[in-house]
């Protein structure tokens, strides 16, 4: 594709800008003209992601509009968010796309968009357009408005959507630290008119570090789990540090079962919203699965959200043993009150049971202690 591209406009000549130009010695102009062209071969080979960056008044967004159109504009009037995504789309659709770029806080999703914070706007406007546009994707000034951690880690999530969907997403943004991330198949740099194909690679690696939390950690958990801020009284609680921060976190609790006396349940996993996207709740179950393996007890987890059954069900580390939607409680003689706990916490969750390999035997007894 050739990109030729040419913006002209008369200069001023206020008296403001005739000293400007006194000023800094530049010389006197009828115009103003500004210049991009390049050979760039979007279409050569088949590509899903593209990302056009570099420093303010590059050109980005010039070459952007030009190549690909204008982004499609968006509008946030109601009274929660979901209920702004088109009417083309039902609740599942539109769960499946929030949760597919990390906006995971169903609390958030009924809130209306002007109460959100960046992250949280960032991420809905991300799933909006993903789900609602026919076409190539289009997004000026992405991840602008965010952290970079809150950056990198959506960058990740949509690239991963985009493809799953088979769909198009271009780009324009100033940072050059989310490439790794978004794993884009053609940078275009438009302050060097330099184009480069890259190959997909994995993401940078996330290290993790699972560990016992006291009973207070779950205050800054609680607002954004979506069934209840409550935590039971004999929970056993744990948490996942990446670099040093908590930032998930997950309640396991003795099954009651009118047989088995091995089983132990999750009760409460929460991921804080900047880092959601990047799998941390399934990795924080998991090792809690292998390490209560290896002290000879099973893990069961009982997920109602879409998207966490789905990563449930893809992983090999888990098998499901029942269906979402069947109700849930244990019939027998263990205690009626306890069971009519039980089955109004799983409401319509599946089940699933830890079948990964253990734990070092060592290591798991350190990290569950008296769990």
């Amino acid at each position: 594709m050739r990109v030729q591209i040419v913006r002209e406009s008369p200069a001023s000549r206020s008296l403001r800008a005739r000293q400007l130009e006194s000023m800094f010695d530049v010389p006197a102009q009828e115009k103003t003209r500004r210049e991009w062209s390049g050979d760039f071969p979007f279409e050569a080979e088949p590509w899903s992601v593209g990302l056009i960056v570099g420093p303010s008044g590059c050109g980005k967004s010039t070459i952007l509009r030009e190549a690909f159109g204008e982004p499609e504009p968006l509008g946030w009037s109601a009274p929660s968010v979901v209920d702004d995504f088109s009417d083309r789309f039902g609740i599942a659709e539109v769960s499946e796309a929030c949760s597919a770029v990390g906006f995971n806080t169903i609390p958030a999703w009924l809130r209306p968009f002007a109460v959100l914070s960046n992250g949280e706007r960032f991420r809905v406007e991300l799933a909006r357009r993903l789900l609602e546009t026919e076409g190539t994707i289009v997004v000026d000034e992405f991840t602008s408005v965010v952290d970079r951690q809150v950056a990198q880690i959506g960058s990740a999530a949509v690239q991963k959507y985009t493809r799953r969907l088979g769909k198009r997403f271009v780009a324009a943004s100033c940072h050059f630290d989310i490439i790794d991330w978004l794993q884009p198949d053609w940078v275009l740099e438009p302050a060097t008119m330099r184009f480069q194909r890259r190959s997909v690679q994995r993401r940078p690696p996330v290290d993790v570090t699972v560990a016992r939390v006291p009973r207070a950690a779950w205050a800054l958990f609680a607002p954004y789990h979506y069934m209840s801020a409550d935590l039971h009284r004999a929970a056993t609680c744990f948490g996942a540090w990446v670099a040093g921060e908590l930032v998930a976190f997950c309640a396991t609790m003795h099954f009651q079962h009118p047989t088995a006396r091995d089983i132990r349940r999750v009760s409460r996993v929460v991921t804080l919203p900047d880092w959601q996207g990047l799998g941390l709740a399934m990795r924080l179950v998991a090792e809690l699965g292998a390490a209560y393996k290896a002290v000879g007890k099973r893990l069961r987890n009982y997920p109602a959200h879409p998207a966490f059954i789905r990563s449930h069900q893809r992983s090999p580390l888990w098998a499901q043993t029942r269906e979402a939607g069947r109700g849930g409680g244990t019939p027998g003689r263990s205690g009626q009150r306890a069971n009519r706990t039980i089955s109004s916490e799983l409401r319509t969750g599946a089940v699933f049971e830890y079948v990964g390999p253990a734990a070092d035997v060592r290591a798991a007894r350190l990290l569950l202690a008296t769990a």
